[in-house]
């Protein structure tokens, strides 16, 4: 059984950065792609970023790119999203989620609350 543990949410001022993680376990990951999402209240889940397990290749948003960055440490299990520049419309609970496709997302995270203050 996958599981996915997000941590690493707090409450930020405008500009700051923040790093998320999220430890996975039970699965064996190598053909997976790891994604990051976003949902803000009253607003539809989103995308936000994405990385490809074996070889690293990633994608974003065009609302988080150049801010913010996707990665994996294929040692620990572990997914970072490290967010830069961070802007009060950045304030969502973010969830990681794990899937053998980009469009597709089978497992998900409890989710970290990121709140960014003006």
């Amino acid at each position: 059984q996958v599981q996915l543990v997000e941590s690493g949410g707090g409450l930020v001022q405008a500009g700051g950065s923040l790093r998320l993680s999220c430890a996975a376990s039970g699965g064996t990951f190598s053909s997976y792609v790891m994604g990051w999402f976003r949902q803000a209240p009253g607003k539809e889940r989103e995308f936000v970023a994405g990385i490809w397990w074996t070889f690293g290749s990633t994608y974003y948003a065009d609302s988080v790119k150049g801010r913010f960055t996707i990665s994996r440490d294929t040692n620990k299990n572990t997914v970072y999203l490290q967010m830069n520049s961070l802007k009060p419309e950045d304030t969502a609970v973010y969830y990681c989620a794990a899937g053998v496709r980009s469009d597709d997302y089978d497992y998900w995270g409890q989710g970290t609350q990121v709140t960014v203050s003006s």
